[in-house]
C-alpha cells in the first residue's frame, strides 16, 4: 500500500503477534503494528534484508521516517560496495607509503622519509589505534634538535595524510604542532676557510673532495654527491630537472679548478662519488666522515650547508650582483621571480662564469 498518515492511523492491530505493512513508494520501508496496537516504522536493508526499527508512530512522523529509511539503505549500499579494508599495522602502512614515494618522489626525499619514519616512530599494532597523544609524544622527544624535530613531524604528517587519502584511516592522528626554528647565519671566516680546505686536501677522496667542491661551487651536498659524469661537458655541469630540488634544470659553468678536481677522481661508475657498498647509489656516509673531519681542526662547529652560505657571502664581498649569485645557487624565489622570471629567459652563463672565476681566484689566494 501507499502509506499516508491517515492510513497509518486506521491500521488495525492483529489478533496476535505483529503485522507489517510495506510502502509501495519506498520498497523495504513500512509500518509494523503489534497485537497491543503500537505502531513502529521499520526498514529492510542490505543483501540479506536485515530489519531496523526507526522509531514509534506518532512520535516519529511519516516524512521523517521515510528520510531515515532512505539514508539507512544508502549507507548500507555504500558499505557493501566499498567494504572496509582489514586492519593495517603501522609497519605495513609505512612500507606501503614508502613504496609509493619511490614511484613519485626524488630518491633522496624517499631516503629522508625512510630515515625519519624508522628512527623516530616505532608504533606497534594497528594503525587505527595510534592516538594524537602518541604522535605528539614521539615528536616531543626530538625537541633537543629543532630542525630534526620539524622534519620528523612533516614526515609523519605526510604519511598519515597519505593513509587518509587511500581510505586506510578515517582521520589523521597527527595533531597541529608548531616549532620555533632559528635561521642559521653561520659563515666561515677566511682563516676557517683555509683550515677546512687544507683538512679536506689532507683527507682526500671521497669526503675531502666533496668538501672542496662544496666550497668551490656553492651547490647543495646532494647535488655534489649525486653528480654524474654524463652531466659534465667541457664547459659546464648540466643538472637535469628530475634531480634538482626545485624541479628546474640547473647549469653551472665549469671552472679550471673544479675541472681539475673532477678529473682527479677515481672512475668507479657514472657517479663521481658512489656509495662504497653500491656503486649505483651516491655516497651517504656524511655523519661518520664529518665527525672524523672535525676532530683534527680548530674551527667552530659548522654544517655542510654553512659552506653554501659562505660561498654566497664571499661572492657578495667580491661585488657579484645578487641575481647572479641566485642563479649559481639555483634559487627560484630571489630577485628574478614571478612575472620577471617568466619573461627574463637569459641564462646568465657568461656572468656566472665570470663570478666563479673571480671567486676561485679569491680561494686560491687564501689557500696557497
Amino acid at each position: 500500500m501507499s502509506l499516508t498518515d491517515l492510513l497509518i492511523k486506521r491500521l488495525k492491530a492483529p489478533e496476535k503477534g505483529q503485522k507489517t505493512y510495506y510502502d509501495d513508494a519506498l520498497p523495504g520501508f513500512g509500518v509494523r503494528v503489534s497485537q497491543g496496537g503500537s505502531k513502529s516504522f521499520v526498514v529492510l536493508y542490505g543483501r540479506d534484508r536485515r530489519r531496523r526499527t526507526l522509531g514509534k508512530y506518532p512520535d516519529l512522523k511519516l516524512a521523517e521516517a521515510r528520510k531515515l529509511a532512505k539514508q539507512a539503505q544508502v549507507d548500507v549500499m555504500f558499505e557493501e560496495e566499498h567494504p572496509s579494508l582489514p586492519p593495517m599495522t603501522f609497519d605495513e602502512a609505512r612500507r606501503k607509503f614508502l613504496d609509493d614515494c619511490e614511484a613519485r618522489n626524488r630518491p633522496k626525499t624517499v631516503v629522508e622519509y625512510r630515515r625519519l619514519l624508522h628512527r623516530h616512530f616505532t608504533f606497534k599494532g594497528d594503525l587505527s589505534s595510534i592516538t594524537r597523544r602518541d604522535v605528539a609524544r614521539a615528536v616531543e622527544k626530538i625537541n633537543a634538535r629543532p630542525s630534526e624535530q620539524h622534519h620528523a613531524f612533516v614526515a609523519i604528517r605526510t604519511m598519515m595524510n597519505w593513509c587518509v587519502k587511500r581510505a586506510v584511516l578515517e582521520h589523521s592522528p597527527v595533531p597541529a604542532m608548531s616549532f620555533k626554528t632559528t635561521a642559521r647565519d653561520r659563515i666561515l671566516s677566511d682563516e676557517e676557510i683555509v683550515i677546512v680546505w687544507q683538512r679536506a686536501d689532507e683527507i682526500g677522496y671521497p669526503y675531502g673532495r666533496i668538501i672542496q667542491l662544496l666550497l668551490l661551487t656553492g651547490q647543495r651536498r646532494g647535488e655534489i654527491v649525486g653528480l654524474r659524469r654524463s652531466w659534465v661537458s667541457d664547459d659546464e655541469i648540466a643538472y637535469p630537472r628530475e634531480f634538482v630540488k626545485n624541479g628546474r634544470p640547473h647549469r653551472v659553468p665549469l671552472t679550471e679548478r673544479v675541472r681539475s678536481l673532477l678529473d682527479g677522481l677515481p672512475e668507479k661508475s657514472d657517479l663521481f662519488f658512489p656509495s662504497r657498498l653500491d656503486a649505483s647509489k651516491p655516497f651517504n656516509g656524511f655523519s661518520k666522515c664529518k665527525r672524523t673531519f672535525d676532530k683534527e681542526i680548530n674551527v667552530e662547529p659548522f654544517t655542510l650547508h654553512d659552506l653554501r652560505r659562505t660561498f654566497s657571502s664571499s661572492l657578495a664581498r667580491l661585488g657579484t650582483p645578487i641575481h647572479i649569485t641566485e642563479r649559481l645557487l639555483n634559487h627560484t624565489s630571489g630577485t628574478i621571480s614571478g612575472v620577471a622570471a617568466v619573461y627574463n629567459r637569459h641564462s646568465y652563463l657568461p656572468e656566472m662564469r665570470e663570478a666563479l672565476i673571480s671567486y676561485e681566484q679569491f680561494l686560491e689566494d687564501l689557500t696557497q
